[in-house]
């Protein structure tokens, strides 16, 4: 029946399906009928390392269960690595209609530890790999008469607990999303981002660096004890196979947070408070702004919100 294979017929690729969100990912968009490229490089979570078995055993549960995938060991951090996984999901199904961006690494320090090398590998599998995903897959997406892109960025991107290069990575997907769904909202093509919460490899040391942050005056008591609770894997994927079907076909440039059992979305960054002068007058005078800006655009203080 359409409503329990509501992705008959469609093809996918999910980035990073080798495991944890973006296996439960594949294996969701699989049970929901779309045919799946699993594609992962099978590196540790810093990035480092490489082998073809989670790809492979991923592909092989969705064909156990019944389903059509195909394994891709492909490198999104490479610009044509990343043509040719998508050359891999048009030549092996004859189309493309769903493409989810969750490859991602992330290596754990402040910024003060972090190596050019850490910057360049963090910022290539997270930005530049999403980026080139999808400038590779639009002009397949648009040959099938549309389709859906879903990207992962990360509540760092709102609410940082460290790790700048992630954290700045994860923004720029977020940007990305945002520019992407403008620019195709006459093709047919959606794009969404999900910010993931979950208990994976990425997160397992979670509650020992938090207590450290917390330790170093860097985080209150009162967040640490609000942190959503990480559960399952599998509790991330319903908002991604909702993305990619017909249901959510005019829902377009929204970032969600999604994980146990909450779904919700954040709202586009946006001014909040505003004051204005004749611009005819020249520049702001110094001693003006010290008065103002106290008493109107930062009349709510002077740290934002999440530092608080």
């Amino acid at each position: 029946m359409a409503g329990e294979r509501p992705l008959a017929g469609r093809v996918a690729i999910v980035t990073g399906a080798g495991r944890g969100i973006g296996q439960a990912e594949a294996l969701a968009l699989a049970a929901a009928g779309a045919k799946v490229v699993v594609n992962d490089v099978g590196v540790d979570a810093d990035g480092t390392g490489h082998s073809a078995g989670p790809a492979d055993e991923v592909a092989d549960e969705i064909r156990r269960r019944g389903g059509e995938a195909w394994a891709s060991h492909e490198s999104v951090a490479d610009w044509a690595g990343a043509a040719r996984l998508v050359a891999t999901a048009v030549d092996r199904f004859a189309r493309l209609d769903i493409v989810v961006n969750n490859a991602g690494i992330v290596r754990q320090h402040k910024i003060e530890e972090a190596t050019e090398a850490d910057f360049d590998a963090t910022v290539a599998v997270n930005l530049k790999g999403t980026f080139a995903v999808c400038r590779h897959a639009i002009p397949a997406l648009r040959r099938a008469g549309g389709g859906r892109i879903v990207n992962t960025v990360s509540n760092q991107w709102a609410a940082p607990i460290g790790n700048a290069e992630y954290a700045a990575s994860k923004g720029g997907v977020a940007s990305l999303t945002y520019e992407l769904a403008f620019e195709l909202q006459n093709d047919g093509i959606t794009v969404n981002a999900v910010a993931p919460f979950a208990s994976t490899r990425m997160t397992a040391d979670a509650a020992v660096r938090d207590a450290a942050l917390v330790a170093e005056g860097l985080m209150s008591e009162r967040r640490q004890k609000a942190k959503e609770d990480r559960a399952a894997p599998e509790l991330v994927a319903p908002i991604v196979v909702y993305l990619a079907t017909d249901a959510a076909a005019d829902v377009t440039g929204r970032v969600f947070r999604a994980g146990g059992g909450k779904i919700g979305v954040y709202s586009h960054p946006v001014e909040t408070r505003t004051v204005f002068r004749d611009d005819a007058t020249g520049p702001w005078p110094h001693a003006e702004l010290v008065d103002l800006l106290p008493r109107t655009v930062l009349a709510d203080g002077g740290k934002a919100p999440h530092l608080l």
